[in-house]
């Protein structure tokens, strides 16, 4: 039996829950650590990209799911993990001692609980989509899930914005509290029983985990996914810790208006992914390989326009950054929809595996992306003012991402969503 259309809306709910409280922590907590706390943004940057290097026994964790074949209480249990995590987090920031001290020792604490939480709850949920679903239901499947994830970070984005203003310690904890006890019920809710109904009782693997990583990473077509996967993502983070800090540093943003910022940038993306998964699954226009590029080429462009935004004053900065969540969209939702149907390749049993594999390649990069664009940041403001200083790892993230566009055209084949198993990669 494979997952209905129903479940698979009812798994996209806990992905809605992990953007939800993902982005607390890599949005909301970061702004204020860097702006209303004065905290260096390298601080800042360095827990988040902390949660985001912790993230790399995500290949453990989808072994782990594979060889036991109960995903539920990985996932479950992961989101309670990164629930406290971000709670305890945020606790440091309202009371304002998350650089310093036992605040920051408290605040390292928890973003490896984040990290922890997100890994075992995120990567299960891929694995049970994965291993759960019909063939040529597995790219619509990832459209979906990651549109209601979308969804949710565009949402608590924008309302967390509206009801931040004015910041106080206590509001913040009040809508903390809220976020993080909701997606937790929310996700016991939504995946309770759908493991048992749709998998087939089995018994556990005793492949030891080194053998088990080592059988998947022999597979060709896992490795140069793999490499793909951190150029682009590396490109598609750079500006994550920046983009707020930039928006109240530069064009004097509020809290809350900063925080709406990233709400509009991931409403782009949910239509950008939209447009994509309409136009390849159901009008028949384009694939994989085009939609990826021209995803990548168009952020380039877009990051372009927003460092010479801060150079002339002109303050179309929201509808600049909107634009840029739009061709991020694109580049996402088809590099998702070629990791979910890669996923099923190769050897059975292992969709875990193969996709903790890429989930690790994805946070190293978040990490290394986002720790990277933080640090040259407070490096270039101390010769440089503002504007200049994000202008210009702006304009490094838009190399990458030509970078990340050409790599896209030579190794993802024209392979429509649609397909059940498509030749993704040369030689294949």
């Amino acid at each position: 039996m494979t997952l209905s259309w129903l479940q698979i809306v009812r798994l996209g709910l806990v992905q809605l829950c992990l953007g939800a409280v993902v982005v607390l922590t890599t949005s909301t907590l970061n702004r204020l650590m860097v702006v209303e706390l004065a905290l260096p943004a390298m601080l800042s940057g360095a827990l988040v990209a902390l949660h985001s290097f912790v993230q790399i026994t995500r290949p453990s964790w989808g072994f782990w799911s594979d060889a036991q074949g109960k995903r539920t209480r990985f996932i479950i249990g992961g989101m309670a993990v990164l629930s406290c995590g971000a709670a305890l987090a945020s606790l440091m920031v309202a009371l304002a001692v998350a650089g310093q001290g036992w605040g920051l020792a408290v605040s390292v604490l928890a973003y490896v609980l984040i990290g922890v939480g997100a890994g075992a709850s995120g990567t299960s949920l891929l694995a049970l989509l994965a291993s759960g679903c019909a063939p040529d239901r597995r790219a619509a499947a990832a459209t979906i899930t990651w549109l209601m994830m979308i969804f949710g970070i565009a949402v608590t984005s924008g309302a967390i914005g509206t009801l931040l203003d004015p910041y106080s310690p206590r509001r913040l904890m009040v809508i903390v509290a809220i976020v993080t006890l909701g997606a937790v019920l929310i996700t016991a809710a939504a995946v309770a029983g759908i493991e048992r109904k749709v998998m087939p009782a089995r018994l556990p693997d005793e492949t030891p985990l080194r053998k088990g990583l080592a059988e998947v990473w022999a597979e060709r077509r896992t490795r140069i996914f793999t490499l793909f996967i951190f150029l682009s993502m590396t490109a598609f983070f750079l500006q994550e810790l920046i983009l707020e800090p930039y928006a109240g540093l530069v064009f004097q943003f509020t809290p809350g208006q900063s925080t709406s910022l990233s709400g509009a940038q991931h409403a782009g993306m949910f239509v950008g992914m939209l447009a994509v998964g309409i136009a390849v699954s159901g009008l028949k226009i384009g694939s994989l390989r085009g939609w990826a590029a021209a995803g990548c080429f168009g952020s380039a462009a877009m990051l372009t326009v927003i460092a010479g935004l801060g150079q002339v004053g002109i303050g179309l900065l929201t509808p600049a950054v909107t634009l840029l969540g739009v061709f991020s969209g694109m580049f996402a939702i088809a590099s998702i929809g070629a990791m979910m149907q890669l996923a099923g390749q190769g050897r059975a049993g292992r969709e875990g595996t193969r996709m903790g594999v890429w989930g690790a390649s994805q946070a190293i990069a978040q990490g290394l992306g986002g720790f990277a664009g933080a640090a040259l940041v407070d490096l270039l403001r101390l010769s440089r003012d503002s504007a200049d200083a994000f202008g210009m790892v702006f304009l490094i993230e838009a190399f990458l991402f030509v970078a990340a566009g050409l790599m896209a055209l030579r190794i993802i084949g024209g392979a429509r969503l649609r397909a059940a198993a498509p030749q993704l990669l040369p030689g294949e």
